[in-house]
């Protein structure tokens, strides 16, 4: 019995951690977990943003701006070659205006021209709101025709036979290809390039 009221004693003389002190100690550890879940929630809400950003500036880089809206008719002059190439041009679902002002020298169009032996990298073309409010900015809802003059200096002659590309790129978002064959006759005046 008297170990039994030795170790009674013995246990009550030992100080233990008190109401307070858990208390404190607990409200820091709640203070260290709100700072840490602050900076990762944070962290990953930036970098989610970034993410997004990235993946909208890659749509638009991307996404088609226009369409063709008609075929490609060229015209000859029956004996040598094409002199015109004309075609139609729409935006795309959910497309951007596009420039197709010839004459301006920034943010605009640029039409390039490649055969088997040639590369017309700028060539001159013509526009004609064909539907639109008659300036040369292609909107939703506007249909242009695009005319290239074959006969203009520096520019190939297209004879029968022969496979050639057009390249229409708009300021920004992707390029139009349009690849055609000339027919193996070319007697025609207007000839539709399938």
């Amino acid at each position: 019995m008297k170990r039994i009221m030795q170790l009674v004693r013995r246990m009550r003389d030992e100080r233990g951690i008190t109401g307070l002190e858990t208390a404190i100690i607990l409200i820091a550890f709640v203070v260290v977990a709100a700072v840490f879940a602050f900076v990762v929630l944070s962290t990953g809400l930036f970098s989610s943003e970034r993410g997004k950003e990235a993946v909208y500036a890659g749509l638009a880089k991307t996404r088609g701006t226009m369409e063709l809206s008609s075929g490609v008719i060229a015209t000859s002059n029956t004996t040598t070659g094409l002199t015109k190439i004309t075609f139609d041009v729409a935006l795309a679902a959910g497309g951007d205006s596009v420039n197709l002002d010839p004459a301006a020298t920034t943010n605009r169009t640029v039409i390039s021209y490649i055969d088997s032996s040639t590369t017309v990298s700028n060539v001159t073309y013509t526009v004609s709101p064909l539907v639109g409010n008659g300036d040369n900015l292609l909107q939703p809802g506007e249909l242009f025709e695009v005319s290239i003059d074959t006969t203009q200096a520096g520019f190939p002659t297209i004879g029968t036979n022969a496979t050639f590309t057009l390249e229409i790129k708009p300021p920004s978002g992707s390029f139009m290809v349009i690849q055609r064959t000339t027919p193996a006759s070319i007697s025609d005046t207007t000839i539709d390039l399938n």
